[in-house]
């Protein structure tokens, strides 16, 4: 009888190990997941001070996502890849100004035939500092000028966020189910391309929805393989 009351018992250690486990667990997932959020937020205040005009704030906050977006980088190419960014924003800024009028394109045309090699080569840099495949500045550049002169902006940009995302992921190819055709694109740079839409409606809410889209986005790449740890 007393044998059977025992046996009746979970072991007490062991309960109390898959308990911390848990705990842990979960307090790694809340941790991960607030990192994620808080890196959506700092992108979407990058864009928000390119729009402002402010330089320091912008290369600051996109530092801040890159830093942590690609495990192993260095502060210095962290900080790098984050400048060289907002050098490629305000380059395009200049390429435009010729042909905007009132906030408008008033000559797409010119737009269109206009030198953009300054933003490709501040786009190089930003690929040099991380380490990827540098057709990702001739594939962004290309995205960035067809969403300004018309055209499909979002097959490069598409194309150039699974560049992105396969450094950040240390994989090949970003968020694929096994089935997935090679001609598709994970659903991460399909989550850029969302978030990148709802910035361009410029409200709010918008910017609110589009943290929500982002935060996913980082928290694959956090539990990525190599991401061992929280920086």
């Amino acid at each position: 009888m007393e044998a059977a009351e025992q046996g009746s018992h979970p072991q007490p250690l062991t309960n109390v190990a898959t308990a911390e486990r848990s705990l842990e667990t979960g307090e790694r997932d809340d941790a991960i997941h607030g990192r994620a959020e808080t890196m959506a937020e700092m992108l979407c205040e990058g864009f928000r001070f390119h729009d402002e005009r402010k330089r320091a704030d912008s290369i600051e906050a996109f530092y801040y996502v890159d830093r942590r977006k690609f495990d192993g980088v260095s502060d210095e190419d962290a900080w790098d890849a984050a400048e060289a960014y907002v050098d490629a924003l305000w380059r395009k800024d200049e390429v435009e100004e010729p042909y905007v009028s009132g906030g408008r394109i008033v000559d797409p045309d010119g737009l269109a035939e206009a030198d953009w090699s300054p933003v490709r080569d501040a786009l190089a840099r930003r690929a040099r500092a991380v380490g990827f495949d540098e057709s990702y500045a001739e594939l962004t550049t290309e995205s960035w000028r067809r969403h300004k002169v018309g055209g499909d902006y979002w097959t490069p940009m598409l194309r150039a966020q699974e560049i992105e995302c396969s450094a950040a992921l240390g994989e090949q190819r970003p968020s694929h189910s096994e089935d997935t055709p090679r001609e598709t694109v994970g659903h991460l740079p399909a989550r850029y391309l969302v978030g990148v839409e709802l910035h361009d409606l410029h409200t709010e809410a918008h910017w609110r929805q589009a943290i929500g889209v982002m935060t996913p986005y980082f928290e694959t790449i956090l539990r990525s393989a190599d991401s061992g740890r929280l920086r």
